[in-house]
């Protein structure tokens, strides 16, 4: 039998919906539930933040990248051992990749689950006024179930009874609760979002807090009512694991951290041993046949990365061996020849692409990104495409034009741009690919990587 399944939407980013997400998550936890959490869009650090709670990897929904048939299978086969199934979405319901339409939206994902949402809406500064905002969300789409509220932030019992009013005379959902303010429920962020998991930014402390005010404020029997079961899927044996043909390090400390789950699962069942390894901390890479490098924030640690010259020196003699290295966002940033902080120090990095990469104060570089391959390589024949994001605030140096580019990207609505950067079997991008949104793509690395040193 499916798990049965809510979505935990936003009236828009900065509501608070990851905090009643992780509180939600501990007070399920604490009525011995089996609790799979999902995170809708692109985002990496909310999904470490659920499994340090759930005990279990927290997989990314996201529509524009992976399309219907494969979010619904992920989200069957996750939660085929679970009770509840937690769905925290991204920025406010209706947000995607554009203002015409609900592509990439959580209120997308929630209508191919057929879950209810569950509105988180900042209650400061609003009271009768809330009903209107709920309203609002309720009947704009009429093929989305709202199912309940929930308002963040309230200023105590007086303001949240008049909030429950104003909710409960203007809407069908059902009004589930009002969290009051309390700054020490209050989750640290930095320039690229929230601190991570691996930095310990979910301390047992924060949880609880968390997990109680949940308890104090919000009808949970009622909220579990409201869920339904995910739609049956057929069994898919596309991520199961296959023998071994191949061990790949994966780069894994508090530098480099931000891998899809679902990337990790289909290298496994490509035949892929995943082997985990720390840039900041070994001198040397293990025994492998190929590394993957993925995001992080190596511009927090550069320091510490410059210092390990060994390590440094062991990477580099791994691709002059003509190993393959697979290296997005923070990996291409540690593979570069510098990396200035935002400081204005500047660190010796790995020194393989031959530019310099530098932290900006300002600005982002993040949208979705199509990503089409133009020549062959470790992950795919020329003519490949693959969906992925970018989230960075750091640019590169002019690269040489005699360093190749297999990658043509295109964003929704932007130009076309050449990127991919491959030197011998190295092969280093700012784009943080979706495997799922081309299967293909693991089995590609993993005979890349089985195909002998």
């Amino acid at each position: 039998m499916s798990a049965r399944a809510f979505v935990v939407a936003g009236v828009a980013s900065g509501a608070g919906k990851t905090s009643i997400t992780l509180g939600l998550l501990t007070a399920l936890r604490r009525r011995g539930l089996t609790v799979q959490a999902f995170k809708v869009g692109p985002d990496f650090i909310d999904a470490g933040l659920h499994a340090t709670l759930t005990g279990r990897p927290s997989y990314n929904l996201d529509g524009w990248m992976c399309g219907p048939e494969r979010v619904l299978d992920v989200a069957a086969r996750a939660s085929a051992d679970a009770d509840v199934a937690v769905v925290e979405g991204m920025m406010g319901c209706f947000d995607g990749v554009d203002g015409a339409s609900d592509d990439g939206s959580t209120a997308q994902v929630a209508k191919w689950l057929g879950a209810p949402v569950i509105l988180v809406l900042d209650a400061g500064g609003l009271a009768r006024s809330a009903g209107a905002v709920a309203l609002g969300f309720e009947s704009f789409d009429p093929e989305l179930r709202v199912a309940g509220i929930i308002a963040n932030r309230a200023g105590g019992a007086l303001h949240a009874r008049w909030l429950g009013d104003a909710v409960r005379a203007s809407c069908r959902a059902d009004w589930l609760g009002a969290v009051a303010y309390d700054a020490t429920l209050t989750l640290p962020e930095r320039h690229l979002g929230l601190y991570t998991a691996a930095e310990g930014a979910l301390t047992r402390e924060l949880a609880a807090r968390l997990g109680d005010a949940v308890e104090r404020s919000v009808d949970l029997d009622r909220l579990l009512s409201l869920a339904t079961p995910l739609p049956e899927r057929e069994q898919n044996l596309a991520c199961r694991p296959s023998p071994r043909r191949a061990r790949i390090g994966v780069a894994r400390d508090a530098a480099f951290q931000f891998y899809y789950a679902e990337n990790l699962e289909l290298l496994r069942a490509a035949g892929a041993e995943l082997v985990g390894w720390s840039p900041l901390a070994d001198a040397d890479v293990p025994d492998v046949d190929g590394l993957y490098l993925g995001g992080g924030y190596p511009e927090l640690h550069a320091a510490v990365l410059a210092d390990n010259a060994a390590g440094r020196k062991a990477v580099r003699q791994f691709a002059d061996a003509g190993r393959p290295i697979y290296a997005e966002c923070g990996g291409l940033m540690f593979l570069a020849e510098s990396l200035e902080d935002l400081d204005g120090r500047v660190h010796p990095m790995v020194g393989l692409l031959p530019a310099s990469v530098r932290m900006r104060t300002h600005g982002l570089t993040l949208g979705y990104a199509e990503v089409t391959l133009i020549a062959d390589c470790l992950l795919g024949r020329a003519g490949t495409v693959v969906r992925g994001q970018e989230f960075h605030a750091s640019t590169l140096g002019p690269v040489p034009a005699t360093v190749p580019r297999v990658y043509r990207v295109q964003g929704p609505g932007s130009s076309e741009r050449a990127e991919g950067y491959l030197l011998g079997r190295t092969l280093m991008s700012y784009v943080h690919l979706h495997f799922a949104s081309s299967p293909g793509l693991a089995t590609a690395f993993v005979d890349a990587c089985a195909g002998g040193r």
